[in-house]
């Protein structure tokens, strides 16, 4: 009996061994091109196609990326607090300007995530939004433009780098001071929010600390402040406690830097991390001795992103079946991933802002300090409606002019604030969205070639055998399958 579970073992050592050497397939392609960037366009699933699971993941995390595709728009900075100093008519006019800035951004960063060249960019943009929503700041309480879109460089800089060094590039960034009221932490007068937050969110996790800690460290954090004029971090050495801490069990005359250091040697804040990014792009149940395997390569790499994501990918736990739809699709996925795997020619993406806005991912504006919560949270019966109406007018525009109107007045009602030729540009870009559905059939001659292309599992409710061109398609993104990755 012994000798047999032996066997038996090898045997299934052979076969995932065979397993990997064999080429990922067009559906492998398809489910690591879907979690790892928005939607999965033929041309990349082909070029994955042929790779077994070592080959592909490499090529992923080390291929070339092309970087961005457009620059950020101007944004002149604004002082913090100027708003204050004006009239009610003058500061009603300023927060106009600020939603078409927001507006502008939120267009922009869309577009990227759109218009990513290669696989490789679309794991960055994957990355910097996954980083956004774990080191959160919001333009609602920043009020800068110019601040949010200098955090997000930042953490497009590092989405693939050094967690160590991005935690302590992003303590010190001015809308994270801002945020987080590390401009107000002081000597005389501690603000805990930066010192808990760090914490409790972005590395520890909640029981991990003590009330104790929190206060300890918020001393250390005082002195990281912001300067107005320029809006750039200041050291201001005359409100810094320079006395003596305790945090975590160590004791010194600590600073911020040193308390981050302290922090990031607990073995906490690796699985916290791992969890985290396991929930991105495996389930949103994460395997303990998983998350403890890839704590230990991400520590073990000096706290390399990359290092994480080699060990997920190239988990068995990835590729599994039972993983596959296994996560729910947040709006970036579902609206900016049908777009690109559609092969929609969308010239302006400001109107995907709204789109975007409507099903409750506003870019630059979580909820709160706590990010998106992601999951099942996305879907309620508003929401549900709003994905089902954006595929029903994105497919009946390819058929019937008037739809474009129907979408052009619907998110126009949200878009008053931009202004005549911001409103004009809005509906300009509606008007030149373009799917061209026999160029998409060219190459998905069937219902077959259709349905793996668009789902993750088998559809709830299979189309007729013989449903072909935009009624199949308007299916197959109708069924409740189409919600998950």
């Amino acid at each position: 009996m012994i000798r047999l579970r032996h066997l038996l073992a090898l045997s299934a050592c052979l076969w995932a061994g065979l397993g990997w050497a064999a080429p990922i397939g067009e559906g492998g392609a398809r489910h690591l091109l879907e979690r790892t960037g928005f939607g999965a366009p033929s041309a990349q699933v082909v070029e994955f196609s042929r790779l077994d699971r070592r080959q592909a993941v490499e090529r992923l995390l080390n291929g070339n990326a092309r970087g961005l595709q457009s620059a950020p728009p101007a944004i002149p900075y604004e002082r913090p607090g100027r708003l204050r100093t004006l009239s009610d008519a003058e500061r009603k006019e300023a927060q106009q300007e600020m939603f078409r800035q927001g507006a502008a951004m939120r267009a922009w960063w869309a577009g990227e995530m759109l218009r990513a060249a290669t696989p490789q960019d679309a794991l960055r943009e994957r990355m910097t939004l996954f980083w956004h929503n774990h080191f959160v700041s919001s333009q609602q309480k920043v009020k800068s433009g110019t601040l949010m879109l200098r955090q997000n460089e930042l953490l497009r800089r590092h989405a693939l780098g050094n967690f160590s060094v991005l935690l302590h590039a992003v303590s010190k960034d001015p809308a994270m001071v801002i945020y987080l009221d590390n401009a107000t932490n002081r000597k005389a007068s501690p603000n805990e929010n930066f010192a808990r937050e760090v914490m409790e969110l972005f590395t520890l996790g909640e029981g991990k600390y003590s009330e104790q800690d929190v206060k300890e460290a918020a001393r250390a954090f005082t002195g990281w402040s912001l300067a107005p004029e320029a809006g750039e971090f200041l050291w201001r050495p005359a409100i810094h406690d320079d006395g003596v801490k305790t945090v975590l069990g160590r004791t010194g005359n600590f600073d911020g830097d040193a308390v981050l250091d302290i922090i990031l040697i607990q073995p906490a804040t690796a699985e916290f991390i791992a969890r985290k990014l396991w929930r991105e792009f495996v389930s949103l149940t994460p395997e303990p001795g998983e998350v403890r395997r890839i704590a230990a390569a991400l520590r073990g790499a000096g706290y390399e992103t990359t290092a994480a994501l080699r060990a997920i990918l190239l988990s068995d736990a990835f590729w599994s079946p039972a993983n596959r739809g296994a996560l729910v699709k947040a709006p970036v996925d579902f609206v900016i991933g049908t777009l690109r795997t559609l092969n929609v020619d969308v010239p302006d993406s400001l109107p995907i802002v709204f789109v975007l806005r409507n099903l409750g991912q506003d870019l630059f504006a979580p909820p709160n300090v706590r990010g998106w919560p992601g999951g099942e949270a996305w879907i309620n019966s508003t929401t549900l409606l709003a994905r089902k109406q954006f595929v029903d007018r994105l497919l009946r525009a390819e058929e019937m002019p008037q739809a474009r109107r129907v979408l052009r007045e619907e998110l126009g009602k949200g878009a008053g604030r931009l202004g005549e030729p911001g409103r004009a540009r809005l509906m300009e870009g509606i008007a030149q969205m373009h799917f061209d559905s026999a160029a998409w059939f060219a190459t998905h001659r069937d219902w077959t070639a259709a349905e793996s292309a668009l789902l993750a599992l088998p559809p709830v409710q299979p189309p007729a055998d013989t449903a072909a061109g935009l009624p199949l398609l308007r299916s197959l993104l109708l069924d409740p399958v189409y919600q998950l990755k």
